[in-house]
């Protein structure tokens, strides 16, 4: 079995004997499913013997066989070009945590973009990201923005594209809500730092300030200094080119009338 999908402007193809692992992915993925000539990027899935899982954290390095990404319930190894990976994982999280980090591994390879820990909605034409801590709202967001159509409630794929600037597409790493607004690229209006509140605030800041504050909600984990580099790159060319707030929003819809002004 296998599926066939566009992840961003790759298109992916990921197989398996083991035809539970495919009914997995399409159980936590949102695919939009398309039939290519050919595929940017293989994915063979493999089921391992389930281990202890202690850490999150994922060890990056490089052998004679490309590059490899190695953590407690999964084992990633792909080509230097990512075209080619195999993926062995222990169970549905690390199955959905695997496939994100090969495609962020693979976009900031090719320096193509970056993938933000965030949930997405569309307001007409215009995308509007929601950041922030982990418990800060991004799914309460994304969840009081309906009907407003939604590109992604966990992971945001972001580009800095010439022709375009910055534009979002539809994002399959999904959290709760599998639905999709369309597959884009959307141009990014607005990016906005969540703080729950008592009343509805937003405010402007800073470039400088919003490189800090966001550097780390970007989905990454080699500490190699190249990918690193490019990373901030794009991080930066982002910033440079959006409007970054504080959004102090209470948990019902009204905050959009902020937004919408």
């Amino acid at each position: 079995m296998e599926i066939l999908s566009k992840i961003g402007a790759h298109t992916v193809c990921i197989t398996s004997s083991d035809d539970a692992l495919i009914a997995e992915c399409k159980s936590l993925f949102s695919f939009n499913q398309v039939r290519p000539k050919r595929a940017d990027l293989h994915i063979n899935l493999i089921r391992g013997v389930e281990k202890p899982f202690t850490s999150y954290q994922v060890q990056v390095s490089k052998n004679d066989k490309g590059v490899v990404y190695n953590r407690e319930d999964f084992y990633i190894i792909t080509d230097e070009h990512y075209e080619k990976a195999s993926i062995t994982v222990h169970n549905s999280l690390a199955l959905k945590h695997s496939i994100m980090t090969l495609f962020s591994g693979l976009i900031t390879h090719q320096e193509w973009g970056i993938l933000l820990h965030s949930s997405c909605v569309l307001e007409g034409e215009a995308a509007h990201i929601f950041t922030g801590r982990s418990g800060a709202g991004k799914s309460t967001a994304a969840q009081l923005s309906a009907p407003r159509p939604l590109l992604s409630d966990e992971a945001s794929i972001i580009r800095v594209d010439p022709e375009k600037g910055v534009v979002v597409y539809h994002s399959p790493f999904r959290s709760e809500m599998m639905e999709s607004g369309g597959e884009g690229p959307f141009k990014l209006e607005s990016l906005n730092l969540l703080h729950q509140s008592l009343d509805n605030r937003r405010s402007k800041m800073g470039k400088a300030e919003a490189f800090l504050l966001l550097m780390d909600k970007v989905f990454y984990w080699s500490m190699n200094k190249k990918d690193v580099q490019i990373i901030s790159k794009i991080l930066q060319q982002v910033i440079q080119n959006t409007d970054v707030y504080h959004l102090h929003f209470k948990k019902d819809p009204t905050f959009w009338e902020m937004m919408s002004s």
